[in-house]
């Protein structure tokens, strides 16, 4: 019987339920901000968004849209719970992170509320893994409002041609800067390390730009 069809186990309805058809386009997007081991999840008809930070001063958010899912119920308002996502992406990729021609692992998601596990239902090519990982009460999280804030400087990068940039910095320096200005150098990456100071600039009308708003010269380390 196909996971989307499963009828749900007997007692408390499920709070959440999700169902996906390649459950690895969905491990491939947590583990782009999977910075710490435990992340927060907050799903709501608009869809589930799991945040991660680390040290109170980084926060990484992902938001999978309800559309993306092939089915996805919220029966409450909002339903909040903390996760171990180390834990989470092993059982997502549990038959692997990648996959025969013209095979893909199916996924359906349920959680039954406060104190109950998450339960994931994995199948691909006929095997159906059930996995239940422990909940735990969610901790309340940083509100970096940056809409309020007076914005000065905003620049919009493609994200592929930034790796490529970082892949190209000196490792042995401590700091990162980063300089953002409306004249030259306009957008610059800058190492200090054992071979000496390095810098990698980018004009405003580079392809990596996809916006370019300064308004005054912010250099940040």
């Amino acid at each position: 019987m196909p996971l989307s069809t499963q009828p749900p186990a007997s007692g408390e309805p499920y709070v959440l339920t999700a169902s996906l058809d390649n459950a690895r386009h969905l491990s491939s997007l947590l583990r782009a901000v999977h910075i710490q081991d435990y992340a927060t999840c907050f799903a709501t008809a608009n869809g589930l968004r799991v945040t991660v930070e680390d040290a109170k001063c980084i926060q990484a958010n992902a938001f999978i849209q309800a559309e993306i899912f092939q089915k996805f119920a919220v029966q409450e308002e909002s339903v909040t719970f903390r996760i171990n996502l180390s834990v989470l992406l092993d059982c997502l990729t549990i038959f692997g992170t990648s996959s025969l021609p013209g095979t893909s692992t199916a996924l359906r998601m349920c959680y039954r509320g406060y104190g109950y596990p998450l339960m994931l239902f994995l199948e691909e090519g006929g095997v159906v893994t059930v996995c239940k990982i422990n909940t735990q009460e969610p901790y309340e999280l940083l509100d970096f409002d940056f809409c309020s804030t007076k914005v000065v400087n905003k620049i919009i990068l493609q994200s592929e041609g930034l790796r490529e940039a970082f892949a190209e910095l000196d490792m042995t320096s401590e700091i990162l800067q980063i300089t953002m200005s409306p004249d030259k150098p306009y957008f610059r990456l800058s190492t200090f390390g054992n071979a000496g100071s390095a810098h990698l600039d980018y004009p405003r009308d580079s392809d990596l730009m996809e916006a370019f708003h300064c308004n005054q010269t912010q250099t940040n380390r």
